[in-house]
């Protein structure tokens, strides 16, 4: 299901809240509405460790990590369910834990799959530059490979890429210690 509403219309978070629970994830683009596929056991796999390791690192130099399923309201036509996402101890504080987020992470982590990847790429990258998130991270499984991009003028434009036992390269969070080999199953 990608597309606006029948009725031509976009949809908004309002429309979204009133949804029946139908089990999906859906993610809202100028109030088109993107399907997020079910990931398979490879992405949770990834996503598990890296939160671990993202975990251990906000525990040490504070700041909040969460995952998906978790709406990022950006604005009532821009909604979002980054993978992993990460406010930074000096900006914790604006999450409210009994509301929506209304507010962009610092950084936002995407897990890249086939039916995701295009849209993780390009239309997200872009929504979330416009709205100033500082880091956003594509994680390629199949590769063992993490792009960091930072924002720069109002773009996530490449930072660092690191495949295997190449330490990632974080602007945002230079303590970090991690290596995609570190994320993905050898099985």
């Amino acid at each position: 299901m990608a597309g606006v509403s029948a009725a031509g219309q976009r949809v908004s978070f309002t429309d979204m809240e009133k949804w029946p629970d139908d089990g999906r994830r859906y993610e809202l683009y100028d109030g088109e509405v993107f399907v997020v596929p079910s990931p398979l056991p490879l992405h949770q796999f990834v996503l598990a460790r890296l939160h671990l390791v993202l975990e251990d690192y906000v525990k040490a130099h504070g700041g909040v990590v969460l995952f998906a399923p978790l709406d990022i309201v950006l604005t009532d036509f821009d909604v979002v369910q980054p993978d992993i996402l990460l406010f930074t101890a000096e900006r914790a504080h604006l999450l409210q834990l009994r509301r929506v987020t209304r507010v962009a992470p610092d950084l936002a982590v995407e897990i890249l799959s086939r039916g995701t990847a295009r849209n993780d790429r390009g239309r997200k990258r872009e929504l979330l530059a416009r709205h100033a998130v500082r880091e956003y991270w594509l994680v390629d499984p199949e590769v063992s490979r993490v792009e960091v991009f930072a924002l720069e003028g109002g773009a996530l434009v490449p930072a660092s890429t690191a495949t295997g036992e190449e330490p990632v390269r974080s602007p945002l969070l230079p303590a970090l210690e991690v290596t995609p080999a570190d994320l993905v199953p050898t099985v």
